[in-house]
């Protein structure tokens, strides 16, 4: 975690501009061959993995343009338990995979917890996360996730608890723009103005936006795309902001909407048939998933190809 942070501070402020175009602008094909019977499909609903943020820097198209990116690594990513549900009258058969992410004293961890790992033959995590998935996309338990699971040109989304405010007024909560702040409001600047109507109703209805506790909730980020992956330090480079204090834990799956559902649109559709691509620029993604072996002989570097506009 610390080699990574260093690592993007050394080369975002050392490095000149030139040489840092040189030496992070990869084009490579997004086409991703299966090393498994299972290829992707537009129904097919892979694992999640968890990952840590590392915070924000930059990466520069070909063409001199600026892309703000969220460093998101995966640390030691393993998958921790398989599980199928049979179906019952209401429910349709369900299938899980568990994964952890990030090393943990044994000492330090749960009885239980300690019982899971060791069945799955895999060392403490410090935080674990279910994800659903369909019957072609169950993993092996104990296997690794890399970078290689996500394929630069592919949207994600990014769930994690957003950054707690505490108690704030309505001006930053909500944005309201406040009370005049010339003649006659006294110390009322600030404040949220009238929150109810007359004698009737003569209440305040519920969810009127008002002064209270702001963050700290479970945010999801749609539709962010992946930019870049460096199989090296296990680290993937999506476009945008994330939710969450930099080194905290984030949940990151394909987009169920820019993949899922576009995928499924464009299989209708016949869109690019010929080209072999089930989404823009994107031929597939790795199946079941993609773990430290598949990427061995990839190369270090994988960035979207094209500009980034």
């Amino acid at each position: 975690m610390q080699s990574v942070t260093s690592s993007l501070r050394l080369w975002s402020l050392a490095q000149p501009l030139q040489s840092a175009r040189a030496s992070i602008v990869r084009t490579f094909a997004t086409a991703v061959p299966s090393t498994t019977a299972e290829t992707w499909t537009p129904r097919t609903r892979r694992t999640g993995v968890l990952a840590r943020k590392h915070g924000m820097t930059a990466l520069w198209a070909t063409d001199g343009s600026r892309v703000p990116v969220t460093v998101l690594e995966l640390d030691d990513v393993q998958v921790v338990e398989t599980r199928a549900y049979p179906a019952t009258k209401k429910q349709p058969p369900r299938h899980t995979v568990t994964v952890g992410c990030t090393p943990r004293k044994a000492k330090t961890t749960s009885a239980a917890l300690l019982g899971q790992f060791r069945r799955a033959g895999v060392d403490p995590k410090m935080r674990i996360a279910e994800f659903e998935v369909t019957e072609d996309a169950l993993v092996p338990e104990g296997t690794t996730l890399s970078a290689a699971h996500f394929v630069p040109g592919q949207h994600v989304d990014v769930q994690a608890p957003s950054i707690g405010k505490g108690f704030q007024g309505v001006m930053k909560r909500h944005g309201f723009a406040g009370l005049r702040a010339s003649h006659g409001t006294s110390v009322s600047h600030r404040s949220h103005g009238s929150t109810g109507q007359h004698q009737d109703p003569g209440r305040v209805f519920p969810g009127k936006k008002m002064a209270g506790r702001m963050g700290g909730r479970n945010v999801t980020t749609q539709n962010l795309m992946v930019e870049r992956i460096d199989l090296e330090h296990n680290v993937v480079y999506v476009r945008g902001a994330v939710p969450g204090p930099p080194g905290s834990f984030v949940r990151v799956t394909d987009a169920l909407k820019k993949v899922g559902w576009k995928a499924q649109m464009r299989e209708k559709r016949g869109l690019d048939r010929e080209k072999g691509e089930v989404l823009e620029g994107v031929k597939g993604l790795p199946m079941p998933a993609g773990t430290v072996e598949m990427a061995a002989s990839w190369p270090r570097d994988i960035q979207r190809v094209g500009n980034f506009k």
